[in-house]
C-alpha cells in the first residue's frame, strides 16, 4: 500500500472512532439503573442445587464445543489468509476478478465450514439430548446450508465492495470502504427481516384476544407504533423461550420493523409473564435500540475499514482474489478483539430494557418468573465464569436480571 493509502486510512480511522466514542456516550445507557445496579441475587435463592447442576453442566460442554469451534475457526483463516502458500491457492482462481472474489469466499468459507462442522454438530447432539432442540439432523442440515449459503452472499458483497473500491481509487479506497461499509450495515439491518428471517421461520400474526390486547396496550402506554406482534414457528426447531425486535424504520424507504415472540414462549407462558417479555422488546423499539446497534456497528466498521492501509502493509494485492483470505482473517480476528466492547454495550441497552418492561407493566413478580422460566427453558448458566461473561456475554445473566425486582 502507499504512503497516501495509510494517511487516508489515518483520518477515516480517526474520524469514524471519534464518531463511534461520541455516538456510544450519547446513545448508550451506561447507568441503566436509576441509583445504580443492585447485586445479583444468589443462585440458591432461586434455583435449586439439581437446577443448578444440570444448567452448568450443558453451559460447560455448549462452550466446549463453541469455543472448539472458534479455535479451529482463527487457526484455520489465520493460515489462508497470514502465510503465502494459503494466498497463493486463491491467486489461481479462473475468471474475471469479481468472479475470482466470489470463488474464493465460497472456496474459503465452505472450508471453514467443514472444518468446523463436527464441533456444530456435537453442540446440535448435545442440545437434542437436554431436550432444547426440536430440529431433526435432516432438518439442521438445511438450516445450516441455509446459513452457509447466506454467509457466502453476504461476504462475497462486501469484499466485491472493498477490492473494487481499492482498484479503482489507488489512493483513496480507505475512505471509500468506510463509506460502503456503513452503507451496507444498514441496508442489511433494513433488510435482514425480510429476506433472511424468512429463510428459516415462518410467522403469522398473533391472533386476537386478551394477549394482543394486553400487549398493544402496553405499547400504547409507552408511545411505542406497534402494527402487529408477529410469531414465529421456532417450536420446530427449538423448546426455548425468546421474543425479539428486528429491521429499522428508513424514512422514504419504508418500515421492517418488527416485534417477533417464539410460539413456544406463547404457548408455554402465563400471560403476565408473556407480557413482561414483550414489554422488554417494545422498549428495545422505544429507544430505536436495533438502530442504535446498527449505528455503533456502522460506525465501528467504518473506522476499522481505516485501519486496513496499516494493516496490510507494503502488501500489493490488495484487489485481487489473493486478498480473500487476508482479509476474512483480519474480520476474524477483529470480531474477536470487539466482543467485549459490543457485548458490554448490549448488556447495558438489554438492562435499560428490563428496567424499562418493569415500569410499563408495574408487575416484578410476573417479570420474575417470567426470567427464572427463561433460565431454565435455556439451561442457561446462572453463574458463568466472570471473564467469558465479560466477552461473550450479550445479556446480564438471570441473577442480575432477577435482582432488578427488589
Amino acid at each position: 500500500m502507499k504512503t497516501g493509502d495509510r494517511t487516508v486510512g489515518a483520518v477515516v480511522f480517526a474520524v469514524g472512532g471519534v464518531g463511534f466514542l461520541v455516538a456510544s456516550a450519547l446513545l448508550v445507557p451506561w447507568s441503566p439503573v436509576p441509583g445504580g445496579a443492585p447485586d445479583a441475587v444468589s443462585a440458591a435463592s432461586v434455583f435449586a442445587p439439581e437446577q443448578v447442576e444440570r444448567a452448568e453442566s450443558f453451559a460447560w460442554w455448549a462452550r466446549v464445543w463453541s469455543w472448539s469451534s472458534l479455535a479451529v475457526h482463527l487457526v484455520a483463516v489465520s493460515v489462508a489468509g497470514f502465510t503465502h502458500r494459503g494466498r497463493r491457492l486463491f491467486a489461481r482462481l479462473p475468471g474475471r476478478w469479481f468472479v475470482q472474489v466470489v470463488l474464493a469466499v465460497a472456496l474459503l468459507e465452505t472450508g471453514l465450514r467443514v472444518l468446523t462442522l463436527p464441533f456444530t454438530a456435537a453442540a446440535h447432539e448435545h442440545r437434542l439430548e437436554h431436550g432444547l432442540s426440536t430440529q431433526s439432523w435432516s432438518a439442521w442440515v438445511r438450516d445450516v446450508a441455509v446459513g452457509q449459503a447466506v454467509s457466502i452472499t453476504a461476504t462475497s458483497i462486501g469484499l466485491v465492495v472493498v477490492l473494487g473500491a481499492a482498484r479503482r481509487w489507488r489512493r483513496a479506497w480507505p475512505a471509500v470502504v468506510s463509506l460502503c461499509m456503513v452503507t451496507l450495515v444498514v441496508a442489511g439491518s433494513w433488510l435482514y427481516p425480510v429476506v433472511v428471517e424468512p429463510l428459516f421461520n415462518s410467522f403469522t400474526p398473533l391472533p386476537a384476544g386478551p394477549l394482543r390486547t394486553q400487549i398493544l396496550e402496553v405499547a400504547e402506554r409507552e408511545g411505542v407504533s406497534v402494527d402487529d406482534v408477529l410469531v414465529a414457528d421456532a417450536s420446530r426447531r427449538t423448546t426455548s423461550l425468546n421474543a425479539y425486535v428486528s429491521g429499522l424504520d428508513l424514512p422514504g424507504l419504508g418500515e421492517t420493523r418488527r416485534v417477533v415472540v417464539y410460539d413456544t414462549l406463547v404457548e408455554s407462558l402465563p400471560q403476565d409473564q408473556a407480557v413482561s417479555v414483550v414489554a422488554h422488546e417494545i422498549a428495545h423499539a422505544r429507544h430505536d435500540d436495533v438502530l442504535i446497534g446498527t449505528a455503533l456497528g456502522a460506525l465501528g466498521l467504518g473506522a476499522a475499514s481505516g485501519l486496513l492501509p496499516m494493516l496490510l502493509g507494503r502488501r500489493r494485492q490488495l484487489g485481487e482474489a489473493a486478498a480473500v483470505p487476508l482479509l476474512v482473517a483480519l474480520v476474524a480476528w477483529g470480531g474477536v478483539v470487539a466482543a467485549p466492547v459490543e457485548n458490554g454495550i448490549s448488556r447495558r441497552i438489554e438492562t435499560r430494557a428490563d428496567v424499562d418492561a418493569l415500569k410499563a407493566t408495574g408487575d416484578p413478580v410476573a417479570f420474575g418468573e417470567m426470567q427464572k422460566m427463561l433460565a431454565l427453558r435455556a439451561l442457561a448458566d446462572p453463574t458463568p465464569p466472570a471473564w467469558s461473561q465479560w466477552w461473550w456475554g450479550s445479556h446480564p445473566t438471570v441473577l442480575e436480571r432477577l435482582a432488578l425486582t427488589g
